[in-house]
């Protein structure tokens, strides 16, 4: 596992966006993983300024987005497919037909979680998933109690995550209490994990990934199995690390 350290959210952020970048300069056709809320923002406005300026083409790329709420269609203010129209995809050249988000409309989300984990199959796989953390160490959707071998499929949501989530929904608006979520063990058989986590909230979180005994009660600490990590934190989310300074570190 890799862990990098930076001053500051934004830098952190560059970091990540860097790494992005790379894969897709020596891979042009690779199959990316995408995560959803507020820590990948700020790499998402870096990918549409780089883009901008005439770096990075995302024609020939795959994208799997790691979930969806069950309930919501892919036109609803809040869903992940409309998050990821308004702040990637609607501002690169990616091609529609190659972006993939699981559908949170469907009529029977067990059928459309084990579609969905077909189609990663069929397409040999993600190169590189880039993954959140959440206040309670979920990854995707994966809250605590989640098996690491576990599959694409429906899950609850815990309180902790709705409650973080709430701020998403407009006033007078249901928020769902489930989704449809990659399982861990999908996500490790991704070729390479990339996890960005920012902010004194996630400096608890980070810790028991990355520090504690590997449990399911700590979805984060799946990522111990996999060869191929890299953690990247701002100095506010690694402060439990026992880390005082930015710098990079490789176990």
């Amino acid at each position: 596992m890799k862990i990098i350290i930076k001053d500051t959210a934004a830098e952190a952020s560059a970091a990540v966006t860097e790494i992005l970048l790379q894969q897709i300069a020596e891979k042009p056709a690779s199959v990316l993983g995408l995560p959803t809320g507020g820590t990948p923002l700020a790499v998402y406005a870096r990918l549409r300024e780089e883009f901008a300026k005439g770096r990075g083409s995302y024609g020939s790329i795959t994208t799997f987005n790691v979930d969806e709420y069950i309930g919501l269609s892919l036109h609803d203010p809040a869903s992940y497919a409309r998050y990821m129209r308004e702040n990637l995809f609607e501002h690169v050249n990616v091609k529609a037909s190659r972006t993939n988000i699981p559908d949170g409309s469907a009529s029977d989300p067990d059928a459309e979680a084990k579609r969905y984990e077909g189609l990663i199959a069929a397409c040999g796989g993600i190169d590189l998933m880039l993954l959140g953390l959440g206040r309670n160490a979920h990854i995707g959707f994966n809250e605590p109690g989640s098996l690491h071998h576990s599959r694409t499929r429906r899950v609850a949501l815990t309180e902790s995550t709705l409650e973080a989530n709430s701020a998403y929904f407009a006033s007078g608006a249901v928020q769902p209490t489930h989704a449809i979520t990659m399982g861990i063990g999908t996500i490790l058989q991704c070729r390479r994990i990339v996890v960005l986590a920012t902010g004194p909230e996630k400096a608890e979180a980070v810790a028991s990934s990355v520090d504690g005994v590997v449990s399911e009660a700590v979805p984060g600490s799946a990522l111990s199995h996999h060869p191929d990590t890299t953690i990247v934190l701002d100095k506010a989310a690694a402060r439990n690390l026992g880390i005082a300074q930015p710098m990079e570190l490789r176990a």
